[in-house]
């Protein structure tokens, strides 16, 4: 890997413009992730509408099953659009990612469904979630290179923990539809067109955050990387910097699981294993999701001063010992259910406010945003596309007091990975 230069320690004032690039970058990502968290929190609610009527069960697992496939998409996405980013640069490849994001959305939205046009639904439904793995592929290394890039030296954790904040708080907005739409609609209305409504605002904001990546700034380490040192992004990636890739790889695994079966399903999963209302969950998760924002920017202020290993560390021990007694404790009570998803995100803090930091300082800028996306894009497509189907099918099969088991072998995997990887904090990002 390319030998990284010490930071000066007196750079770590944002600038105006950077401020105004990180908050710009933020709101993009945002409003895209509104629209892949859509699916996830609304499964089960049109399940049924894309599937043959009679067993909710299968209907939920085929849902679920897309869900998953829309995860394999994202390697592809990641090489064909990290490599984008690197040739043509950040601010063009993420306004190719959210405008595919959004017009999948919207499609979504008003597909006929199967009682109307027959096998053509699920069929559209694959097709539209493809697109938007696809697209998402593309859009964590992109805009993770874009705001560590846009950072002072000495705070770039910070701003690259906006990465996560945006995508908590698309998350955040998607269950809050969740919210509104369950305790506001019927049962039939919702399971008829209220989850519509859902994808087509998560389709519009997507046009708004597309608009906003059109006036951002192309980042100073882009625009210094020389025309010839772009030619080929992907090829250098892998054979110069296999130790780095392998490494983002090894950094995803248990954030990845740990976020997808926390921020986005835990509801469902309560909801299909325990019996609480669905709305009820979705509070629950939605006032955790808004303390998991205030907080992310905090953990990356902690990670410019302590490091990304000790941070790291503290997340994947925390779910080593504490995975059993927090699944332990979900039942239909909202207390509980608010409790175990606090504490679980309040540990995914030191994941998700370093995950975009850590992995953009294993790269120089000519394959940076490919370094990123593709490694970490496979990792998510492994260990997080098939934690819902994973842990829904255990808990379906009589086996949900092993569900825990799942996730604390990850967060070993995790400490191993933290514990032996190189220090990166304090180092210059070219």
């Amino acid at each position: 890997m390319t030998e990284i230069q010490a930071a000066p320690a007196s750079t770590r004032r944002m600038t105006p413009a950077q401020r105004r690039a990180v908050f710009a970058g933020a709101i993009g990502n945002a409003v895209e992730w509104v629209d892949w968290a859509v699916y996830s929190t609304f499964a089960s609610v049109f399940s049924g509408q894309f599937f043959p009527a009679g067993n909710e069960t299968a209907a939920l697992l085929s849902t679920l099953v897309v869900f998953a496939v829309g995860f394999f998409m994202r390697p592809i996405g990641a090489a064909v659009l990290g490599s984008y980013g690197d040739r043509h640069g950040r601010k063009k490849a993420m306004t190719l990612t959210i405008g595919l994001m959004a017009g999948a959305a919207l499609v979504i939205a008003v597909c006929p469904g199967y009682s109307k046009i027959g096998l053509a639904a699920p069929v559209v439904l694959l097709l539209a979630r493809l697109v938007q793995g696809f697209s998402a592929g593309g859009e964590f290394g992109t805009s993770s290179a874009f705001l560590v890039e846009s950072a002072a030296p000495g705070r770039r954790a910070f701003a690259g923990s906006w990465q996560q904040v945006s995508v908590g708080a698309g998350t955040l907005i998607a269950s809050l539809l969740g919210t509104v739409l369950t305790s506001t609609l019927d049962s039939a209305a919702l399971q008829s067109w209220g989850w519509r409504l859902a994808f087509a605002v998560g389709g519009l904001l997507g046009l708004v955050g597309l608009w906003l990546r059109v006036s951002v700034p192309e980042t100073e380490s882009f625009k210094q990387v020389a025309p010839e040192r772009r030619r080929n992004p992907l090829k250098t990636m892998l054979l110069e910097h296999p130790g780095a890739a392998l490494r983002v790889a090894g950094i995803t695994i248990a954030g990845t699981l740990t976020y997808y079966l926390w921020v986005s399903y835990l509801p469902s999963y309560a909801h299909v294993t325990t019996g609480i209302p669905l709305k009820t969950a979705l509070l629950a998760n939605t006032i955790g999701l808004a303390l998991f924002l205030v907080l992310l920017p905090f953990g990356g202020l902690l990670s410019d001063r302590w490091g990304r290993k000790p941070t790291l560390l503290l997340f994947a021990a925390g779910f080593a010992v504490l995975a059993w007694p927090l699944l332990s404790l979900l039942d239909n009570s909202f207390w509980n259910v608010f409790v175990v998803e606090l504490v679980g995100l309040v540990l995914i803090v030191g994941y998700s406010a370093n995950c975009a930091v850590v992995m953009a300082e294993q790269f120089p800028p000519e394959v940076r945003t490919t370094g990123i996306a593709l490694p970490y894009a496979l990792a998510v497509a492994i260990f997080g596309g098939t934690a819902p189907y994973i842990t829904t099918w255990m808990s379906t099969s009589g086996h949900r007091d092993l569900v825990w088991v799942y996730v604390v072998v990850a967060a070993l995997i995790g400490v191993l990975v933290y514990a032996t990887m190189p220090e990166t904090k304090g180092r210059e990002l070219k």
